[in-house]
């Protein structure tokens, strides 16, 4: 179907008006839909909500895709719904343990998805490149604060990544030619490793993150 199909078939079907440019700007990922609008497009197009998200990464997106309101969500997990609701338009989710573990197991979420959707990606990124630049003894407990996963697990994780890390410095450092290579060689090294932090440690945990 066209773009403009889609959108015709959005008018016809549930009464929206929604033009070309719009349905255009939602294949790009420049523009969101609304939950009705979400829900009427999966319609149009014969499928699921949940088949529209599938690399799902906010709160909503999760919710939407295992087709819940933000009320039954809520009460799945032991918040009310303007407590929920908040959260979901922050992009942080707050709740204490137990309403955590119910939420993982509401939507289905992995650790990664976990930490992804409490919008705390960048400050494990920055504690991970803190435990493979310096000392990962320091960075077990603030990082096990924020994943779940079993300590032994996650000692073992931060341990090897470390190792590689630093072995991945000496190596450089061996290969390289004059100084002035190697330093660059050396740099450029330890910024992709560093870039690719998070997609290594969860690569390391044997969790599989939802965008892939």
């Amino acid at each position: 179907m066209l773009p403009g199909h889609v959108a015709y078939g959005l008018g016809a079907q549930y009464g929206l008006r929604i033009d070309t440019g719009t349905v255009i700007a939602w294949e790009r990922g420049t523009a969101v839909p609304t939950e009705y609008e979400l829900t009427a497009l999966a319609g149009v197009l014969w499928c699921s909500p949940g088949e529209l998200l599938t690399a799902a990464r906010t709160l909503r997106e999760h919710r939407v895709a295992r087709r819940l309101s933000a009320t039954e969500l809520a009460r799945l997990v032991g918040l009310t719904a303007s407590a929920y609701l908040r959260m979901e338009r922050s992009g942080r989710w707050r709740g204490n343990e137990r309403q955590s573990a119910a939420l993982v197991e509401v939507l289905e979420l992995t650790p990664a998805g976990l930490v992804t959707v409490s919008g705390r990606d960048e400050e494990l990124a920055e504690l991970l490149r803190g435990a493979v630049t310096t000392r990962w003894q320091a960075q077990v407990r603030p990082v096990a604060k924020l994943v779940p996963l079993e300590r032994g697990l996650l000692v073992d994780v931060l341990e090897r990544l470390h190792a590689d890390y630093q072995a991945l410095m000496v190596s450089t450092l061996s290969w390289g030619g004059g100084g002035g290579e190697r330093a660059g060689a050396t740099g450029d090294a330890g910024r992709a490793f560093l870039a690719r932090i998070l997609e290594r440690f969860w690569r390391a945990a044997g969790v599989v993150r939802a965008d892939g």
